[in-house]
Parts: C-alpha cells; sequence; structure tokens
C-alpha cells in the first residue's frame, strides 16, 4: 500500500534538487527575456509574472507525478496542508525579476508532521544552490556553510524585509531600533536570498515582520542548520498564516531577539 512514507526524505530530497535546477533554467531564460507588457500586479507592490506562474505549474505536476501522496502548497495557485508537504515559490524577488534586477531565487521545502526536514534555494543568475536538511548541515553549492562571527552592532550587516501586511510604522520603529544599536541596514527585496545570506556569513542577521511560509522555511532551515538563531515560525502558526521571521548569528542574537521582541533559538552545533 502506497503512503506517506513510500519514499525517504532523502529520496525526496534527491528528486527535489534535479526539478529546482530545471526550474531554475525556466526561470533564467525568462529573466533574459522579460519585457514590461510580461508584469501584473496582484496588489500595491506586489509583482506578479507569468514566469511565476509557470515555474509553479511545473514544479507542482512534477511533484505530484513523483510523489502523488505529498500535497503541495504554493505562492500563486495555493494548496492544502498535510502531514507530508511541499511549500514552494516560484520566484521569490519577483520585483527584482521584473525590473531586470538579477537579485531573486526559487525556494522549496519539504515538511513531514509539521517539521522542516530540508529547504533549497536557487539563485540561478549566479548558480548558486543553497540547501539544507534536519540534522545534517547547510551548504552552498556542495560546501558546508556557517553563520558569520561578528559580535558588535558598529560592524554589523542587517537586512530587514518590508512587507504591504504591516503598518508602516511598526516597519520604521523596528528600523530605527536596529539603526540605534548601531547596524548597518539594508534591503534586497528577496527574503529568502536575504536568509541564505545569514547561512553564509555574508549577512549577519534578517527580520521582517510578516512573511509567508513559501518565502522563508527554506531560509530558516537553512540558517538554522549552519548554527545560526532563529524564531519559531512553526509553532506561532507560521504554515497557516505566515508570521514574524527573525535570524540571527549566534553572538548578536540575543541583541536582535530584544529588538524585535522575539526570543531566538539556536538547535544546531
Amino acid at each position: 500500500m502506497t503512503d506517506f512514507f513510500s519514499h525517504s526524505v532523502s529520496e525526496r530530497l534527491q528528486q527535489a534538487v534535479e526539478l529546482i535546477g530545471q526550474a531554475g533554467k525556466m526561470a533564467l531564460r525568462a529573466f533574459q527575456q522579460i519585457s514590461p507588457e510580461q508584469i501584473q500586479y496582484k496588489g500595491p507592490q506586489d509583482f506578479l509574472t507569468q514566469t511565476d506562474t509557470e515555474i509553479e505549474i511545473y514544479l507542482k505536476q512534477q511533484l505530484r507525478q513523483h510523489f502523488p501522496m505529498d500535497e503541495v502548497l504554493g505562492e500563486e495557485t495555493g494548496g492544502e496542508l498535510s502531514d507530508s508537504m511541499w511549500v514552494l515559490d516560484p520566484i521569490d524577488g519577483t520585483a527584482n525579476f521584473a525590473r531586470g534586477i538579477p537579485h531573486f531565487c526559487l525556494a522549496l521545502a519539504y515538511l513531514l508532521q509539521g517539521k522542516t526536514q530540508f529547504g533549497i534555494i536557487l539563485d540561478p543568475c549566479h548558480q548558486d544552490l543553497y540547501i539544507a536538511q534536519l540534522g545534517r548541515g547547510a551548504t552552498l553549492n556542495g560546501r558546508p556553510v556557517r553563520v558569520s562571527a561578528t559580535e558588535t552592532f558598529s560592524v554589523a550587516s542587517l537586512e530587514l524585509g518590508w512587507s504591504a501586511r504591516i503598518a508602516n510604522a511598526r516597519y520604521l520603529s523596528l528600523l530605527d531600533g536596529l539603526m540605534r544599536a548601531g547596524g548597518n541596514v539594508r534591503r534586497g527585496a528577496c527574503g529568502a536570498l536575504g536568509l541564505a545570506w545569514v547561512a553564509t556569513g555574508r549577512t549577519d542577521a534578517y527580520l521582517e515582520l510578516h512573511m509567508n511560509p513559501w518565502d522563508c522555511l527554506a531560509g530558516m532551515l537553512l540558517v538554522s542548520e549552519a548554527g545560526g538563531a532563529i524564531n519559531d515560525y512553526l509553532a506561532a502558526g507560521g504554515l497557516e498564516r505566515g508570521g514574524k521571521v527573525v535570524v540571527s548569528n549566534r553572538a548578536l542574537a540575543g541583541q536582535i531577539g530584544h529588538i524585535a521582541d522575539v526570543p531566538l533559538k539556536i538547535s544546531h552545533d
């Protein structure tokens, strides 16, 4: 009898890496040919392109073909929650993608019984493949990665994501707190890559007051498996309704958590 466990996590990971590689080629071709008439809007500052939908449909079809008992939740076409499920963002950083800025990615995570088992982020423009597997560490293009060792805000590089779902006053208050602490704050408009950059030590922390699960689950596992600190997004109902995301290297975790008013935990040595 076929059930959720007829395919192992490692089998799913192997297949997912192959599929996201193919989807990344689709995204890169489309990016090189993007034109203004292909850009649509789901709402204020919420971009949508034909490529978002095409890649999501492709990945959903492929995942269902290989793992028919799994559910697939995507940003553009939705889906159902399940004990064995995939969560995907076909293009994170669509505003960058649509404007010809090579800072976007594809993100895919697999959850089993409510826990993220692995996450994959592909930056097709730079051929950077980030992979994290629960309890097995994080890699960039096959090489282990680790969060930064930055200890003070005076030399810290931070990223603060923005969401139209949150009042500007709360965003500006958080920005003010980070700047008063002495941090250099930037925004790259691609949350999944922002998280991946914390895992690799390029950035010391990433904060956003509201992220959907397809934007953050893969990246949060990357940070955790790279030795960083993260908030308990899933326990706070993030899979169902999204929520606050705060990740940091170890040394700054206490201060970052205090400024963001959320406890951070380190779960991997």
